[in-house]
């Protein structure tokens, strides 16, 4: 990129190399995103709050593959943006918004699962669908208003006789932007980790004290819990880590970078990046597994029980697909 010395430039080849996983991405994410909302549209006949928050964590999921084909090709070498300057800002902006709309999404369903599993009677009748939609809505404003700025400071750049659709800030601006991004890392992801993490904890306690179902019962709800949160962790976890690691060695003075160092974390956060699509990929499947397997699991048993609470949880533990 040109914003490096001479000796550690060209950091776009190694995104060049990645075009191939982008495209091979893409059928999976849509395909995957878009027959959970057809199940969830036209098979699901009485929606409460979980699959509400389902259907947009797949709609937040399809919206976001759409955008692989246009980063597919940009990769494609010579690495040049040939859309203009209003796709690029559009481009970004949708990117973060459908991340951080499917981030919170992913919290949501996992604290309604944590109240239905864990305080089944408590919360019997008060989870509303409508309440988990407008709760939706509010998810909606509040990605599209983390990601608003985006339009600020996304824009095209000249390097090397190529166009680059910056995902971050041009030099001049990138101090501007550094504070932004550690934002969007401690609202968009570290404080949803934290939140998604505990309820799984409660979860799994709650399910392996449940003397009703069987070891092998609580061991598939373990791992399928536990995939969901390592999932979580070894996707977007990494990839604010390392963006926010490249652009703190952006703002390094010119020539006390490190240029090994350097091709080694920008290197590291485009496979971050190759993490967070997988993982758009993946979340239908892992969540329709674990869905059906908490259903089956708590109506083979879930409560303290008593018919009544066996009843009143068969209504609230069945997770969101």
């Amino acid at each position: 990129m040109a914003t490096h010395p001479a000796h550690c430039s060209n950091f776009s080849s190694f995104q060049e190399s990645l075009w191939p996983v982008l495209a091979a991405q893409f059928p999976p994410a849509l395909l995957g995103n878009g027959m959970a909302i057809y199940h969830l549209a036209a098979r699901e006949r009485s929606w409460h709050s979980g699959i509400v928050y389902s259907f947009h964590l797949a709609v937040s999921g399809m919206l976001y593959s759409l955008s692989l084909p246009f980063l597919a090709a940009y990769y494609y070498p010579p690495k040049d943006w040939r859309y203009g300057a209003a796709l690029c800002k559009l481009e970004r902006f949708l990117f973060n918004c459908n991340l951080y709309g499917g981030i919170f999404f992913v919290t949501c369903i996992s604290l309604n699962r944590y109240l239905g599993i864990v305080y089944p009677l408590r919360v019997r009748g008060r989870l509303q669908p409508r309440h988990a939609k407008v709760l939706s809505t509010v998810i909606w404003v509040l990605a599209a208003a983390l990601s608003a700025p985006t339009f600020f400071f996304s824009e095209l750049q000249e390097a090397e006789g190529v166009i680059e659709c910056l995902g971050s800030a041009a030099p001049q601006r990138l101090r501007e932007f550094y504070p932004y991004s550690l934002l969007l890392a401690g609202l968009g992801c570290g404080l949803p980790f934290l939140l998604t993490a505990s309820c799984y904890a409660a979860i799994i306690r709650t399910v392996f004290r449940n003397p009703h179902l069987s070891q092998t019962e609580k061991r598939k709800v373990g791992m399928l819990v536990g995939a969901g949160v390592a999932l979580y962790a070894f996707s977007y976890l990494p990839y604010h880590i390392f963006r926010n690691l490249n652009l703190w060695r952006r703002l390094l003075r010119p020539g006390t970078e490190n240029c090994a160092v350097s091709r080694a974390i920008h290197a590291t956060t485009q496979v971050c990046k190759i993490l967070v699509n997988l993982n758009i990929c993946l979340q239908p499947l892992l969540y329709a597994a674990l869905a059906k397997t908490v259903h089956n699991c708590c109506g083979a048993g879930c409560g303290t029980g008593t018919a009544a609470e066996e009843r009143a949880e068969r209504v609230e533990l069945q997770p969101a697909t």
